[in-house]
């Protein structure tokens, strides 16, 4: 669940301004989310809810910290369902964050690690115990602060930002940690630390009208875009000018370096 066609898919639709035009896109995201919850577990005693990684026709109970992006994505498209679809989007996101913040919370350094399993009778065990400064949980952070005005996003959010200040901050900036457990240091600052890590963080303790979700999208490198005025007939507002239009690459979600 680590691929951002399926956020693009919801976001090329919010961008059209939700309207005809652009609906085909949110047939197509629903449909993925249908697969979605064929993928969702829960563990024992505590009830984690994870994502399954699905290899072909076998599954298994992994998650990567990169998919943390998913909550965050549910409670973005769970306004576009009926009362009933969104309650139940909305408290996945809800729940999926959760298990995400204690991938934070299980370790001594209470930073996450790079990919955690998932066992009958023992929750979560780290897997690949690097850090290298990901983006995903605050980011989904910041979607359930501003969606629902819960303040407890907030608090998880600070927890965070404070494990970074404590493990991950150097003189000329910060690095990421070889292994949670024991938090020796990297040498690398990913670029998406400053792009997307502290930018989440910083709007998650701003007010909603900074950036506001009723008239910016994110795309997965959280780069604003704003949300354009379109007539439902698909006609968006203004002219063309007659040129062709340059192609925009579309970029996935950033697998960083280690070491």
């Amino acid at each position: 669940m680590g691929d951002s066609f399926y956020e693009y898919l919801l976001k090329v639709w919010i961008q059209g301004n939700r309207t005809s035009a652009v609906k085909p896109y949110r047939e197509m995201w629903e449909k993925s989310m249908k697969g979605l919850l064929s993928l969702i577990r829960r563990t024992t005693p505590s009830s984690f809810a994870y994502i399954c990684e699905k290899n072909g026709d076998s599954l298994s109970d992994k998650m990567d910290e990169l998919a943390c992006f998913a909550p965050g994505m549910l409670a973005l498209g769970s306004s576009g369902y009926g009362p009933d679809d969104s309650q139940k989007f909305l408290s996945l996101a809800e729940e999926l964050a959760w298990t995400c913040y204690n991938f934070y919370q299980s370790t001594p350094t209470k930073l996450a690690g790079e990919n955690y399993f998932f066992h009958p009778g023992g929750d979560m065990t780290v897997g690949t115990s690097w850090n290298i400064l990901r983006p995903e949980t605050v980011e989904s952070l910041f979607y359930l602060w501003r969606l629902t005005g819960n303040k407890t996003y907030q608090e998880w959010g600070w927890n965070i930002f404070q494990a970074f200040e404590k493990n991950s901050r150097v003189e000329g900036g910060y690095v990421g940690l070889k292994d949670v457990n024991t938090g020796v240091k990297d040498n690398m600052m990913q670029s998406f630390f400053l792009a997307e890590t502290l930018k989440y963080l910083y709007l998650l303790f701003s007010p909603p009208s900074v950036i506001s979700l009723d008239e910016w999208v994110f795309n997965t490198e959280a780069h604003p875009l704003r949300i354009v005025t379109r007539h439902d007939d698909g006609e968006s507002l203004g002219k063309s000018d007659g040129k062709p239009k340059p192609i925009v690459r579309l970029r996935g979600r950033k697998e960083g370096r280690s070491g």
